[in-house]
């Protein structure tokens, strides 16, 4: 039996704690060979459930975004999906999409092409109407500090949520702020479904 094949049964199972990476071009760059070194890098160094491919900026995406695909698939990650273009992720052939939270009227589209869809919530009010919307899985953010994105949530809020809205067919992703081991752990005592973060699988 295949490693791919126990990785996505593993991933299929709830409870399962994910791991999800989230790519920046700041972090990652913005053209093929770096891209490529440093997300290989990443992928070497930790294990990832989710891989999502997020640039809102660079001019040559199309490439960019086949390549996070490519070398993804090639470490056997269960899910690779590409930030808010549900076009592209059909048309490269993503598993998914992470939607933004101003695109909640994109939930029902992105299931209708079969596409594993997750998005970004910030209050409790956007986790309900995702799962009223049939989202797999949202992101709940910032639940720790970050500059700029706001007041943290914080871990009691974070349980709040997960207690009140998921189940297994609805995994609540804690997001903001995780970048060492001790967030995670923390993260971990709330009984979310996992964490995702672009720094973590940088450092």
């Amino acid at each position: 039996m295949s490693n791919n094949y126990l990785k996505k049964e593993a991933f299929n199972k709830p409870p399962f704690f994910i791991s999800y990476l989230i790519t920046d071009p700041k972090e990652y760059g913005d053209d093929i060979e770096t891209f490529s070194k440093n997300l290989k890098n990443s992928l070497s160094k930790y294990n990832v459930d989710i891989v999502c491919f997020r640039d809102k900026e660079t001019s040559n995406i199309k490439e960019l975004a086949k390549t996070c695909l490519r070398i993804s698939k090639q470490f056997n990650i269960p899910k690779v999906l590409i930030n808010t273009n549900i076009d592209l992720a059909i048309e490269a052939g993503f598993d998914g999409v992470h939607l933004t939270s101003n695109q909640f009227d994109k939930i029902k589209t992105s299931k209708e092409k079969s596409l594993y869809t997750i998005i970004s919530t910030h209050t409790q009010d956007e986790v309900n109407i995702a799962k009223i919307n049939g989202a797999d899985a949202i992101t709940y953010s910032p639940i720790f500090y970050k500059e700029n994105k706001g007041e943290p949530k914080g871990l009691e809020n974070l349980t709040k949520v997960v207690n009140t809205y998921q189940d297994d067919n609805f995994r609540i992703i804690a997001l903001g702020g995780i970048i060492d081991g001790e967030h995670i752990n923390k993260i971990k005592t709330t009984k979310a479904s996992g964490f995702a973060s672009i720094r973590y699988f940088t450092n």
